[in-house]
């Protein structure tokens, strides 16, 4: 898969920084010690950062044409409050307990040019973040928020972050953020999360889901 060669494209990298900083550190016969062991350290903490790269590299996947990302189910707890289980492509299930009258999904997203992208390049994801909202804007400016990460870069290291700071200099490689619009929670709904090069997309597969959709247009 294209993002697992990046990943392991960096992480050697990152070993090879690493016995480098290594070999730096032991090696005999320089007069300045200080240089030495200051260069060593450097390096290895240059070693521990590409490595950290490979392993946020590593937590997004590769998207070939639309795809589910993910299906989101609804239990109502009471009046404005639901447990979601949120099961991923992989089949990694979570629960949340959302507040409100509405659900969104969002993600991470990282898009080649398209000259790399006709070479067969794909756009990678990472689902970022499940949030609950309020119809009333009232409740949504004073009620209880929630809101949950879905995903975390290792000790700082975010690429997509780093990208999607200075992309506008990067002309091969995007970082995007995408959302599903905000959809009505219902007891038992169950719904699909699909991602394409527009972004994410959200789909009722039942009847309760279909019955919430309806009533929001």
């Amino acid at each position: 898969m294209l993002y697992d060669g990046i990943a392991i494209a960096v992480a050697v990298i990152g070993g090879l920084l690493l016995i480098a900083a290594l070999k730096t550190l032991f090696r005999r016969g320089w007069l300045l010690s200080w240089l030495k062991g200051s260069l060593g350290i450097v390096t290895l903490m240059l070693a521990a950062i590409v490595g950290f790269m490979a392993l946020d590299v590593f937590s997004y996947t590769e998207l070939l044409e639309e795809s589910s990302v993910a299906t989101i189910s609804f239990e109502k707890l009471e009046e404005q409050r639901y447990r979601a289980v949120l099961v991923s492509a992989d089949g990694v299930e979570q629960q949340y307990e959302l507040r409100g009258d509405q659900w969104q999904l969002d993600a991470r997203i990282f898009k080649w040019s398209p000259t790399l992208a006709k070479i067969g390049f794909k756009p990678g994801y990472r689902l970022d973040r499940l949030a609950g909202r309020y119809y009333s804007l009232e409740e949504e400016r004073f009620g209880e928020r929630t809101v949950y990460a879905l995903s975390h870069s290792q000790q700082g290291v975010d690429v997509w972050r780093w990208f999607k700071a200075i992309d506008h200099n990067v002309p091969w490689l995007d970082a995007l953020y995408g959302s599903a619009t905000f959809v009505p929670m219902n007891d038992g709904a169950l719904f699909e999360v699909s991602l394409s090069n527009t972004g994410l997309l959200s789909r009722p597969l039942n009847e309760p889901a279909k019955v919430a959709t309806r009533r929001w247009q």
